[in-house]
């Protein structure tokens, strides 16, 4: 356990100043920013017509949830599994890391671990600033009955299974990510996942499930419907198993590196 959080630690200081650590903080905070001020803008005309504050947030939110888990949050995780890994290509330090008196299941779990934490700061940003700015808007625009509606429950439960469902995503790039040192290929594997799985989950085929790239397409569109979605779906329990799998083959590729 203490070689995981000397690992871990070590993972932070190595990408504090990297895009792959600002991106999960940024993100959040730009696409929330855009979409306030896009409605901050239309005020006047929204205002014509007397939303409830259900159907105001629902609104809101997934202004922000049909842009996140559509694109880009796979292509965000697409980004974040290769650029831990990167460091290590980029600088040629893997044999240094695993020269040092540190196992490597520690030093592997450690930089996966990191990968998911950043994705966790991510998802859990959009929750807390997307009730932050609505709520804000109702100071500003009185006609904005946000106030009289609390959607924190909703969007921590969506926001928690679009995370859930990114980490069959995450542990099958991040394969990509140890076997191939450039961008392109475990790039050009996640950009043919993410169309099929946008395909197959929109056109709701029926085994569409077993497609990593589709979970967080499937999350949203039971999000839109009417009746009430139990918590652990289909796509939440494939995810969790396809993270279970690509991780422990991750583990088995770390393995065999070499120190030499």
């Amino acid at each position: 356990m203490h070689a995981l959080f000397i690992s871990l630690k070590s993972e932070f200081y190595k990408s504090r100043k990297t895009l792959a650590f600002w991106a999960s903080i940024l993100l959040p905070l730009l696409i929330c920013s855009l979409i306030a001020f896009g409605f901050f803008s239309q005020s006047a005309r929204m205002s014509k017509v007397h939303y409830p504050a259900e159907a105001l947030w629902m609104m809101y939110s997934g202004s922000a949830l049909g842009v996140m888990g559509m694109l880009i949050l796979p292509f965000y995780v697409i980004f974040m599994a290769f650029s831990v890994n990167n460091i290590e290509h980029k600088n040629d330090t893997w044999k240094t890391l695993f020269a040092q008196p540190l196992n490597k299941f520690s030093i592997y779990a450690a930089k996966y671990l990191y990968a998911v934490l950043l994705i966790f700061i991510c998802l859990s940003l959009f929750v807390l600033l997307t009730y932050l700015s609505g709520n804000l808007l109702h100071l500003l625009v009185k006609s904005y009955n946000f106030n009289e509606f609390n959607p924190l429950e909703m969007l921590s439960k969506v926001y928690l299974k679009l995370f859930i469902s990114s980490l069959g995503i995450l542990s099958l790039q991040f394969i990509a990510s140890l076997i191939w040192s450039d961008f392109l290929k475990p790039m050009g594997i996640g950009f043919i996942g993410i169309i099929a799985g946008i395909i197959t989950a929109t056109k709701g085929w029926e085994y569409a499930y077993l497609i990593p790239y589709s979970h967080p397409v499937m999350v949203l569109t039971a999000a839109k419907g009417k009746e009430p979605q139990a918590f652990f779906t289909q796509e939440i329990y494939s995810s969790l198993i396809y993270a279970t799998i690509f991780f422990i083959l991750g583990y088995f590729i770390v393995a065999r590196k070499s120190i030499k």
